[in-house]
């Protein structure tokens, strides 16, 4: 374990704090880059996605963990940039111009989504995302002219300078991770800002925020701005990669699952996206093998522990309606929230600071380390 005995200022904002950050993350890119060449097509396909849902989550966390803005909001902004890059490419415009439309138009939207949260917090900030993404929704189904209402739209393959790149190639492939990875490092250089520091404080005190002469209604729809940008350009690449997007494919359920990608990997890490990523995307295959083919092992147990040809069918047939049951993937979901907001709100990557700050400071760790303490002045007691 390597101990950091900070001298200046320069050591607090360096991007790779030592040279060990370096070294594990070049391996970890070297392995992410050796993985189409050596994993199967399946789950070439599922890393893809979990680069897409990665980077929602990196442009989430922007506005939710650090500046403090909740949002379940997320599908619609993921929808205005898919529907942006299919509608531009029918005109022959080039991935790389529609591409940066998608971003900056999502963006904008985000920046008008933005003013009228100002005056909105907690719950109600929620509720009026959760409308706007309804509305949204609405929009691309009624608006047939662009977006082909409920029929969809068929995305073409993506072309990169005259050159087809199939959404099951590896360079698709590279085309998400380098915008994952882009992503990631700018967020990154974001938070070490001036910019990103307005955020956290905001997200910390409101009051105290607008005492040290920040802007707080400005940052808010910066924040806003980012944080829906980066979700068009994702929206952009979740385009190419169903080949075929519709109004019912940006659900208030993909907003969840976006919220669920944050909370699972931590709401305050970057890097935690991508481990949140990896859960949510790894749920609809975990529940096509629960139900496919764990009700023939359940099935098999049975006969081992001596019942019957007839009711360990019966059992089987049990377990297979479990498994096929309608609602059990939110039920699912729902754990989910109810198991990190009780017991681990930091998330995986808040667990992993634990264990490391455990290690370093045994045996005088306290388990109150990272509670935060209740201690308001009078003016924020209501906020």
């Amino acid at each position: 374990m390597r101990f950091m005995f900070k001298t200046d200022y320069e050591d607090d904002i360096r991007l790779f704090p030592h040279s060990g950050y370096v070294f594990s993350y070049g391996v970890l890119l070297a392995l992410l880059v050796i993985a189409p060449f050596v994993l199967s097509s399946y789950l070439v396909s599922q890393l893809v996605f979990v680069c897409i849902y990665a980077t929602v989550g990196v442009g989430l966390m922007i506005l939710t963990g650090f500046t403090g803005q909740a949002s379940l909001g997320h599908a619609a902004f993921l929808a205005i940039g898919a529907y942006t890059a299919a509608y531009l490419q029918q005109f022959n415009v080039p991935f790389p111009v529609y591409f940066l439309a998608a971003g900056l138009l999502t963006g904008i939207i985000g920046a008008l989504v933005g003013f009228p949260a100002l005056r909105l917090q907690g719950i109600y900030l929620v509720i009026a995302t959760i409308s706007f993404a309804l509305i949204v929704e609405e929009i691309l189904a009624r608006w047939e002219s662009v977006t082909h209402g409920n029929e969809g739209m068929r995305v073409k393959t993506l072309q990169w300078l005259g050159t087809p790149v199939p959404r099951d190639s590896p360079a698709f492939y590279f085309l998400c991770l380098g915008v994952l990875v882009l992503t990631i490092v700018g967020t990154l250089n974001l938070l070490r800002s001036p910019t990103g520091r307005a955020f956290v404080a905001i997200r910390d005190s409101e009051t105290a925020a607008r005492s040290l002469g920040i802007n707080v209604s400005l940052y808010k729809v910066k924040s806003f701005a980012i944080s829906a940008a980066i979700t068009g350009f994702a929206g952009c690449l979740f385009a190419h990669k169903l080949s075929f997007i519709s109004p019912e494919m940006f659900t208030l359920q993909l907003s969840i699952e976006f919220i669920i990608v944050i909370l699972i990997g931590g709401a305050f890490s970057p890097h935690g996206a991508v481990l949140g990523a990896i859960f949510v995307v790894m749920i609809d295959p975990f529940l096509t093998f629960l139900k496919d083919d764990i009700p023939g092992v359940v099935a098999g147990l049975a006969t081992a522990l001596g019942a019957g040809g007839e009711r360990a069918a019966h059992i089987q047939d049990n377990v297979a309606a479990f498994a096929a049951a309608n609602g059990l993937k939110g039920a699912i979901y729902g754990v989910i929230i109810v198991v990190f907001v009780q017991f681990e709100p930091l998330g995986l990557s808040g667990r992993w600071l634990k264990i490391k700050l455990f290690f370093q400071l045994f045996p005088l760790y306290k388990r109150a380390t990272f509670k935060r303490q209740k201690i308001y002045v009078k003016s924020e007691r209501n906020r």
